[in-house]
Formats: C-alpha cells, structure tokens, sequence
C-alpha cells in the first residue's frame, strides 16, 4: 500500500536571478516580497484543498519565518491548515514541523489540538528543533531555547514535547522543568468560581489537588483573586485533540541521536533530502532503535511493518522535489533555478553533508549545484515515466513494506497555477500508477464534523 501527500515549503513566487557573486536569490525589492508572501499564502490554502480532490492522503507543511532570499515562507501552518480543514473532509493535516523552540509549549498544544477538533481528528504532529538563528533567537531566545547551545536547545525541545503530552493527555497537571514551571509556584488564584467548581466530589479533582488555599495578604489591596495568598497548583488545558490518546507525532530526523530520540518515543520519523541509499541505512537505524526499544506506539500496537505501516500509521516518511517536464507543463531551465535558491540557502547550513551516500567523504560548506540534485534523485525532474519509475525505486531500495511519500512540487519562480499544474498531472498520470504497484492506498473517512453556524453542536470522530 501507498500513502502520497503534498510537501509544502512556500518558495517565493517571483522570478529568480544569480547576483555578481553566483548566489541564487529572488528577483524583487521588499515590497515584492511581501506580495509575493500574499499570494504563496494563498496559493498554499488553494493546493491543500486541491490536494484532496485529486486524491493525495496528506498535506504537510514547514514553519519558517523572516525570509526575504526566497527559499521558504510558513510562519503558521496549523492555522494555515485550518482554513483547509474548514474547505476539505478526509486529508490528513501534517507539519514537518512545529518548531517547538520557538513556541510556550502549553500554546501550541492548544493550537494544535484545535486543528484536530475541528478537522475532525486529521492532525499529524510534527514537532521540530529548529537550526536558524534569526528565528530562534527572535522568537524563542526569551524562554531559554536558543540554537547557539546545541545541548540547551534539545533539552527545551524535550521538555516542550513532555509538557504537549500532559496537557493533550491529563485533565489536570502540572510541570516542574528545567525551563517550565507550571502553573508558576506564585501564581495566585483566590477564584470563587474555581473554588465552588473543585469543592464539587464529582469534578474530578479534589480543591486540594488544583489550589493550595490561604489567608488574605495583609500587604495587597484590590480584586480577592489576587489579594491573597491562595496559590494555584494544577492547570487544565482545553481543548485536547479528539485523537486519543493524542495525535501521532512526527519529527524530521537526519543525525542518529535525533532518529534514535524519535524511534525511542513513538514519533513517525520524517526524512526530506537522503537519497536512496543514506535513507534505506536511516530507516534500519530507525527500526533498529525502535526494536530495541520494544516498539513504542501512541497505542501500544507493537512491531510494525518496515519503512511504513499504512493500517498503523507507524513509520517513515520520505519526499523528493519532483518537477514534470512533459505533456505540456514544466520548465527544466527555470526549476534548475529553483532548486539553486533553495540549496544557496540550506548550503551554508551545512546541509550539503544530509546528501553524501553512506561512506562517501562530503565538504559540508561546499555549494550544491542543481544537477547534483538530480543526479543524486533528491530531485526527481523530467518525464512522466521517469518521475515514477525513480519514485518506485526509492521503495525498493529503501526496502518499504508500505510505502508513505511526499511530492515536492512548489519551488522558487513558479507561480500557483503551474505548482498546481504539477499536482494534476501527477495525480492523473502517476498516481494511478504507483497504487497499482504498490497494492493500492489507504481509505480515509470523511470528517464529521458539522461547521454550519445553524448548528448548535460540533461532533468529531477520530480512530
């Protein structure tokens, strides 16, 4: 069985042009890429829809921010997924990823439980560490989750994830972290209506467990909630995803501690560039980790099926930039451009080393040329046959059981129309052919969630 979905990076629309010194960038002033951010918004919503008419089972997105150079643009993707879900009834809704680092882990854990009430249990988790200083020194350098400490920024993303697990799992919980106290040990809370609701026998938890009552404080004046030294213990989080016992995670992976973090803990691994031979040794890894580990499940299913599980959803994830040249779409010329946008950003990342088959020495620094790309089939750009034959093998190769894969089709200088383009003629020409090949795919029941304002009550079913 196969399980096919769309990636989504939000590559800049505008043309594409190499400066004096060989650098791929966009072609436009500030306020260009502003529209630009509009439009790739827009068309973003537009192809999720889209993606479920034509039959794709998933759509995933990244979240990036702050980037004028072209490469990505997703500074929110569960709210751009909920505008999705609002228009759509059966893809599932996936991030690679929520970059936990820069977030106050109770607040994505609501957000992220909203998109699965409201899609009606579609959210796949993805939940990421970040590596871009500009982002997460801006946007999470203030609770302590900076890149430049490689060993801080993993323990805030370990405990971000503890605490996401307790507020989609307990009704009622604290926290006492490294980084989080939660509630904070001087948060006071002399509520009467707090107080009356857990003096109840039936509220599910004593007054005892939620607040620590006390006398007035004789040195504050104003409102009883606060003039007080009652404190509060425990914090309810609402609402919590209709998935039970939560959604199934995700995590892009790509060093060992990282595979082996997710394989340890029930998180789906998701790998975006390895070409054929580096993933088919990152999925034993996995799998290795995983048995190791006694097969970890949200569900406690045991083993799995090696590479996917599609009856599951347990397993390994993988995508490649595919680009159709062939039955009147497609430009080759202008996605080599493309792609160099992308990897003129990534490169000095150090991303370069991500594409070396196992063994080969890599300059991590060194630039990465479009044909490099192709020749490693990380982008996978030509005929109709030759997309899905290259897609096929990476299930052989790899050695799959189920098969789950994304399709990479929006790239730096193409517009959504083309990008959509793209999307029908996959889905016409090569989807039929990889379900063939691979046992067909899976069924996805529609959401039954009821979103018409003249109805007064929401129901949702999930598995």
């Amino acid at each position: 069985m196969i399980e096919i979905g769309v990636f989504h990076n939000g590559a800049s629309d505008l043309p594409t042009m190499v400066t004096k010194d060989g650098i791929a960038i966009n072609k436009g002033n500030l306020r260009a890429t502003q529209e630009s951010a509009a439009r790739v918004q827009i068309g973003q919503v537009r192809q999720g829809v889209l993606a479920e008419k034509l039959g794709f089972d998933a759509f995933f997105m990244t979240e990036h921010h702050f980037q004028p150079e072209g490469a990505e643009y997703s500074p929110n993707p569960l709210m751009t997924e909920m505008a999705i879900a609002a228009l759509t009834k059966r893809i599932r809704l996936g991030q690679a990823a929520n970059i936990l680092t820069w977030h106050h882990p109770v607040r994505i854990a609501e957000q992220a439980a909203m998109l699965d009430v409201i899609s009606g249990g579609r959210l796949d988790f993805g939940m990421g560490r970040g590596y871009q200083p500009r982002e997460t020194e801006v946007l999470g350098g203030q609770m302590g989750a900076t890149i430049q400490d490689q060993e801080r920024n993993r323990a805030y993303f370990e405990e971000a994830y503890e605490i996401i697990l307790k507020c989609w799992t307990q009704d009622s919980f604290s926290h006492h972290g490294e980084f989080f106290t939660i509630p904070p040990s001087y948060t006071r809370w002399n509520h009467q209506q707090t107080i009356a609701y857990f003096s109840e026998p039936d509220a599910g938890r004593s007054l005892e467990d939620v607040i620590k009552l006390g006398a007035p404080d004789m040195y504050s004046m104003g409102s009883p909630v606060l003039a007080t030294t009652t404190k509060l213990r425990e914090l309810q989080v609402y609402p919590q995803p209709v998935q039970k016992p939560y959604p199934q995670m995700w995590e892009p992976v790509t060093s060992p501690r990282s595979v082996e973090f997710a394989a340890q803990n029930g998180v789906n691994a998701y790998f975006i560039v390895e070409p054929n031979l580096r993933l088919r040794d990152n999925i034993r890894m996995y799998y290795d980790a995983a048995e190791k580990a006694g097969w970890p499940d949200r569900l406690n299913r045991g083993e799995f099926k090696y590479g996917w599980d599609a009856s599951k959803r347990r397993g390994i994830i993988t995508g490649r930039y595919l680009h159709i040249a062939d039955k009147g779409i497609g430009d080759m010329d202008r996605a080599a451009r493309g792609l160099e946008v992308q990897w003129d950003y990534y490169g000095p990342f150090g991303f370069a080393g991500v594409l070396a088959d196992p063994g080969e020495d890599v300059d991590m620094g060194r630039k990465v040329s479009f044909q490099e790309l192709r020749d490693r089939k990380v982008a996978i750009h030509g005929s109709v046959d030759y997309v899905t034959e290259e897609i096929l093998k990476i299930k052989e190769i790899a050695g799959y059981e189920d098969f789950m894969f994304n399709a990479w089709f929006e790239m730096g200088g193409f517009s959504t129309t083309e990008i959509e383009e793209q999307m029908m003629c996959f889905a016409e020409e090569i989807m039929p052919v990889l379900r063939r090949e691979c046992g067909g795919g899976p069924e996805h029941p529609e959401s039954t969630v009821e979103l018409d304002p003249e109805v007064h009550h929401l129901t949702a079913t999930a598995d």
